[in-house]
């Protein structure tokens, strides 16, 4: 089963522009033995990351008590997430932000190893370049490779939409076909090397994140 999850932090949900090319990348990304999850985080309740260390300590462990842990397991359980954001001054929405920043995790352990990202954007002046190029970044740091990326000025028009559905159709073949792109992954094995010299380092205090690291190492034959 090819599960997907998308990620909408439009605050007018299934009426944005967002969602509107969101959803024709799922009409993509349509075959068998393929099951999808909506999530629309203004549904939700997200809190600001506190720096308390927790989840490097106990992983995934968080004192806020709100909705970002069923989010971030529905990012680990998934082959493919799309980020739906509008662009707002030149970079996601504040709730999708928030989001990332209570993924910490993720990016110490590269948590979305073997998963794909796709990203939607969509604004008023359709300068949307920086945003994909953050939402990548932020794939990367996870040790996600990133299929590709869609933007539109609003109204969508056509051609958005035809893209859209092309991304769909990529970003199933990509997780179908394992596909490896090497500049990505260079980037990806350049972060990993930094994190893991960060969590040896700290050991003695993130200490479920440090046999995290030991325990992939040994399954890897490193």
């Amino acid at each position: 089963m090819m599960k997907i999850l998308l990620i909408s932090a439009s605050p007018r949900k299934e009426r944005s522009q967002t969602f509107l090319l969101a959803k024709e990348l799922l009409r993509g990304l349509k075959g068998k033995n393929t099951a999808y999850t909506i999530i629309h985080l203004c549904d939700l309740k997200i809190g600001f990351c506190r720096h308390c260390e927790s989840c490097h300590k106990k992983i995934l462990s968080c004192p806020i008590k709100d909705d970002v842990s069923f989010v971030l397991k529905k990012m680990l359980d998934a082959r493919g997430i799309i980020i739906a954001t509008p662009n707002y001054i030149d970079q996601v929405t504040g709730a999708m932000k928030t989001l990332f920043d209570r993924s910490s995790h993720f990016i110490h352990c590269k948590r979305l190893e073997d998963k794909y990202v796709a990203a939607v954007v969509s604004s008023g002046s359709g300068c949307n370049k920086k945003v994909l190029e953050y939402i990548e970044y932020y794939a990367h740091t996870c040790a996600a490779q990133y299929s590709g990326g869609v933007s539109a000025r609003a109204p969508v028009s056509r051609e958005n939409m035809e893209e859209a559905f092309i991304l769909g159709k990529k970003l199933r073949l990509d997780i179908r076909k394992n596909r490896e792109f090497p500049r990505q992954i260079r980037i990806i094995e350049k972060g990993r090397a930094h994190f893991r010299k960060i969590i040896e380092a700290r050991k003695n205090e993130w200490t479920e994140e440090y046999r995290y690291w030991q325990e992939k190492m040994i399954r890897s034959g490193l």
